[in-house]
C-alpha cells in the first residue's frame, strides 16, 4: 500500500484512544478515533478505513456486536482488543470474524507490528487478485472468485467471508491433499507465529467449515490431522472465465 493506511481506533477508554491514535500517527498511519459504535460506523462511510481495532467492552453495542454486524457487508479486517481474564472474548472475536486479537494492557509496537502484518497480506491478497482476474477456484461443488471473494454453494447461495477467512482457505485450496501445520497457516494467513495456547487458526477453520458446511464432527473436506495440522481433501481446479 503506497498512501498511509487509515486505522480506525473504537474505544471508549479516551486516554488509551489517544495514546494510541498518537502512537500510530507517529508511525506513518491516518488514525480516526470513535467512542462507541455510532461514532464508527460514521467513519466507515465517510473514510477509507483499511483496518479497524475495536475494543470489546463498549457502550450501548458490545465490539462482539460491531464485529459481527460488519462482517455483513464488509471485509475491513478487524483486531479486537479483550480483558486478559476473558478468553471468551477473543474466541467468540474470531468466530465472529475478526482477523486478530490483542490483550490489555498490550505494547504499542506489538499492536503495530500486528497491524503491519495484516495490512501486507492484505496488499498481497489485492495483488493476487489483481493479476488472476477472471480466474477462481472450483471444488465439491462449491465456486470460490479470486477476484471478489465471491464464495458460491452448490446450490447457488453466496457465502460472505472474511479477509482471514478468505486467504485460510484459498491457502487450503491451493494446497490440496497436503497436511498444512497450524504454523504454517497461521503465519499464511495471520502473518505471526502462533503462540502457546493460540487457538485462532483452529477457531478459524471451524468457521470456514461451519460456512462450507463441512460437519466439524465428521469433515469432508477440511480434515483434522491430530498434533500435524489440516488437510483440505478432494479435488480442486482453478478455472479461467
Amino acid at each position: 500500500m503506497k498512501s498511509k493506511p487509515h486505522i480506525l481506533v473504537v474505544d471508549d477508554d479516551q486516554d488509551l484512544r489517544f495514546l494510541v491514535g498518537d502512537y500510530l500517527e507517529s508511525n506513518g498511519c491516518v488514525v480516526t478515533l470513535a467512542a462507541d459504535g455510532e461514532q464508527m460506523q460514521q467513519a466507515i462511510m465517510n473514510n477509507d478505513i483499511h483496518l479497524i481495532i475495536l475494543d470489546v467492552m463498549l457502550p450501548e453495542v458490545d465490539g462482539l456486536t460491531l464485529c459481527k454486524n460488519i462482517r455483513v457487508n464488509s471485509d475491513i479486517p478487524i483486531i479486537i482488543l479483550t480483558a486478559k481474564s476473558e478468553p471468551i472474548e477473543r474466541i467468540l472475536g474470531l468466530e465472529l470474524g475478526a482477523d486478530d486479537y490483542l490483550t490489555k494492557p498490550f505494547e504499542p509496537r506489538e499492536l503495530l507490528a500486528r497491524i503491519k502484518s495484516i495490512i501486507r497480506r492484505a496488499d498481497m491478497t489485492a495483488k493476487v487478485i489483481k493479476s488472476d482476474i477472471g480466474w477462481g477456484y472450483v471444488f465439491s461443488g462449491w465456486t470460490l472468485d479470486a477476484r471478489s471473494h465471491d464464495l458460491t454453494s452448490p446450490r447457488g447461495i453466496g457465502v460472505s467471508l472474511s479477509a482471514s477467512e478468505y486467504r485460510l482457505l484459498t491457502q487450503l485450496l491451493d494446497h490440496p491433499n497436503q497436511i498444512l501445520s497450524r504454523d504454517q497457516l497461521m503465519e499464511s494467513v495471520v502473518g505471526r507465529e502462533q503462540e502457546p495456547f493460540d487457538r485462532s487458526i483452529d477457531t478459524k477453520v471451524c468457521r470456514l467449515r461451519q460456512k462450507l458446511d463441512d460437519d466439524a464432527r465428521s469433515p469432508e473436506m477440511i480434515k483434522t490431522l491430530r498434533n500435524e495440522g489440516y488437510i483440505f481433501v478432494g479435488n480442486v481446479e482453478r478455472y479461467p472465465r
